[in-house]
């Protein structure tokens, strides 16, 4: 098993990293090929057919509609597939604050795509969360929100 299992660990010294840009979620068809050059961040088939999670600005060009305008934040720390809790931990952190958030867990990190409007909210949140667990397990609290880099 590989990734950080341990929820206090996982909370008090994730990093959340907002990105630059806009996504936006788009829908193919089934058996529908994925445009050329589109290059998604995220996809994903069901049965009613292929989502993606794609640049607002290549969604336009390619001519996909695209919904729910976000932003991604990147959860900066190696969480295991099979780590309890973390996500729950933190949509439940988002949600009291009136956030809808999409998560989606990748080999290495957890990633949220939050509303654009939000984002910047939604990051500071985080790292609220994540300096309050520090805290609890005396560690040292985070940064400002906005001054990680990529």
């Amino acid at each position: 098993m590989t990734g950080e299992t341990d929820l206090r660990k996982l909370l008090a010294t994730m990093t959340p990293q907002l990105l630059p840009g806009a996504y936006v979620f788009a829908a193919l068809a089934p058996g529908t090929p994925v445009p050329n050059g589109l290059d998604p961040v995220m996809q994903f088939r069901e049965r009613e057919g292929m989502t993606l999670i794609v640049s607002e600005g290549k969604a336009s060009a390619a001519g996909l509609t695209g919904i729910f305008r976000c932003r991604m934040i990147t959860l900066n720390i190696h969480s295991s597939l099979e780590a309890v809790g973390f996500l729950a931990a933190i949509t439940t952190r988002l949600a009291t604050a009136g956030m809808g958030v999409n998560p989606v867990s990748a080999f290495y990190h957890d990633h949220l795509f939050v509303s654009a409007e939000r984002a910047e909210e939604a990051v500071e949140l985080l790292v609220e969360l994540a300096d309050e667990t520090g805290r609890e397990a005396g560690a040292v609290p985070h940064p400002p929100a906005g001054t990680f880099s990529p």
